[in-house]
């Protein structure tokens, strides 16, 4: 897996969101990055936490300005500091799980994403970060039900 630092003052809490679509066949929204250093890859919506913000208040802003989503109830999934994810040991991310219905409008790219698109939960593109990581445990939760 592939590993980077952000060049980032302080340590940096974050947050991302696994926006499913449950209607058929179990599907992830993934956005394509649109600036370097993962410029081109996919990844779940989500970004770094202002000051000011909630967990909760930074994954709705992020996602809403990835892909004009407006969430509707925001599932906290687990956080992600385990050692290694981040040379530095400096950043920690709250990722929450989204049940996406059609109400909540339909994704556009916007903000750091170029592109996004749905993708089966088994035939997930290259990710950036250590999102294969996360979504291997969001799709066992899934498939246990929980």
């Amino acid at each position: 897996m592939e590993k980077y630092t952000y060049n980032y003052p302080r340590p940096a809490v974050t947050s991302d969101i696994a926006v499913l679509r449950l209607e058929e066949f179990p599907e992830i929204l993934l956005i394509k990055r649109k600036e370097d250093p993962f410029q081109g890859k996919w990844a779940l919506p989500g970004g770094f936490m202002n000051l000011e913000e909630t967990l909760e208040e930074a994954a709705r802003r992020e996602l809403e300005e990835e892909t004009g989503i407006k969430a509707g109830e925001l599932i906290r999934f687990d956080t992600y500091d385990k050692p290694g994810r981040d040379p530095r040991g400096r950043t920690i991310t709250q990722v929450f799980v989204l049940v996406w219905k059609k109400e909540m409008g339909i994704p556009q790219a916007g903000d750091d994403a170029a592109d996004l698109s749905w993708f089966p939960l088994t035939e997930l593109p290259e990710l950036a970060f250590d999102h294969s990581l996360i979504l291997a445990d969001v799709i066992r939760m899934i498939r246990e039900g929980d």
